[in-house]
């Protein structure tokens, strides 16, 4: 028992140490919007024009896109912090029901994101600094999503239990 327990509290452990990835991830997304040469972590330019050139002959546009660079960051963030919480006080705990919103609320916002980059880009970008940081805090999480689901299922199964799967429909 103290086996699962400790099993459990790694991968609630790195389910938290990815959100707080993501969190970093986010915060650095956020100042490069203001601050960083490029558009964004690793796109330098866009239509062959540095950040400052497109400010220069769009700058409506260009505040769009710091807008919208911020909400990004905002929303990555508030994604890590309700996932570093759950993992932490719900997951650790065996709550299912924090498992499966620690787990869906990431993949909900990778599935809408992702896809975008992959195929024929409109603009370049450098995979491995502008993805390879949500790749990396990607896998943590799932190795540790993964072993909390192994203690989870051998406590309580998902069916016949008093958890999310048999709440009344």
């Amino acid at each position: 028992m103290e086996s699962n327990q400790r099993t459990l509290d790694t991968g609630a452990g790195l389910m938290a140490l990815a959100a707080l990835a993501f969190i970093g991830y986010a915060v650095v997304f956020f100042f490069r919007s203001f601050a960083g040469s490029g558009f964004e972590i690793g796109v330098a330019t866009l239509g062959d024009m540095t950040k400052a050139e497109f400010a220069a002959s769009n700058p409506e546009a260009a505040y769009y896109i710091t807008h919208l660079h911020v909400a990004t960051a905002a929303f990555i963030a508030a994604t890590g912090i309700a996932v570093a919480a759950l993992s932490w006080w719900g997951v650790r705990r065996g709550e299912w029901w924090a498992w499966w919103a620690a787990v869906i609320s990431p993949v909900v916002g990778l599935a809408v994101a992702l896809p975008l980059h992959w195929g024929p880009q409109a603009f370049a970008h450098n995979w491995v600094t502008h993805l390879g940081p949500i790749y990396l805090a990607t896998l943590v999480f799932v190795a540790g999503a993964l072993l909390a689901l192994k203690v989870l299922l051998a406590r309580r199964p998902l069916r016949g239990t008093s958890g999310i799967a048999d709440a009344p429909r």
